[in-house]
């Protein structure tokens, strides 16, 4: 019987550099790397709606265009991989819906964890790793235009960091530093996953 795969998350406000390190972890894992939202023909669809600056969604229309890509993405790619004995590694889970949705624009938590229950089957990363860093640094690092998230104001990603930092600490995710060069944020990293290797 083939050994079922790990699930690792990568978490973190855009432009913190936590791409960069969800596609060398799964290089150097061989496994499979993704991303949410948007992974698959439909989530595709979806992150076009969801990110779109020019058209006006609710708070709660956010979670559930959300939600609904990640039921895809679990059901369409996760799932497979790891049943089949890979490990994934995708850039977003569940922590940025709590971070983004719940502390940025205000929807309660635990409403937000019942319905990430139901999109997700109750599947949670076997290791979430938070890249963290200033968001004057990480705005500094993004390239063109932003989207709906970027572009916000009051706030809202100050708001979003300090989130995933509260997440981190209740949920037993591994922080990194992201505010230093590649190679030393690399190296946090890979001593993370050591640290958890099993």
């Amino acid at each position: 019987m083939t050994p079922r795969g790990r699930l690792l998350a990568f978490e973190g406000i855009d432009g913190c550099g936590k791409t960069t390190q969800a596609r060398r972890v799964a290089t150097l894992l061989d496994g499979l790397f993704t991303f949410e939202p948007g992974d698959t023909p439909l989530g595709a669809s979806l992150r076009t709606l969801v990110l779109d600056p020019e058209l006006p969604a609710t708070a709660l229309a956010e979670v559930l265009i959300m939600a609904a890509d990640r039921a895809q993405h679990l059901a369409e790619v996760i799932e497979p991989a790891l049943a089949s004995g890979l490990d994934v590694v995708t850039d977003r889970y569940s922590g940025s819906t709590l971070a983004y949705q719940g502390y940025g624009r205000g929807i309660d938590l635990e409403d937000l964890r019942a319905v990430l229950a139901i999109a997700t089957g109750g599947a949670t990363p076997d290791l979430t790793i938070l890249i963290d860093c200033p968001v004057d640094v990480a705005a500094a690092r993004r390239e063109g235009g932003g989207d709906r998230f970027e572009d916000e104001a009051g706030g809202f990603l100050e708001r979003v960091r300090r989130g995933f930092l509260a997440l981190a600490a209740s949920d037993g995710w591994v922080v990194v530093d992201g505010s230093g060069p590649i190679g030393a944020v690399s190296a946090e990293v890979d001593a993370a996953l050591s640290r958890t290797a099993t």
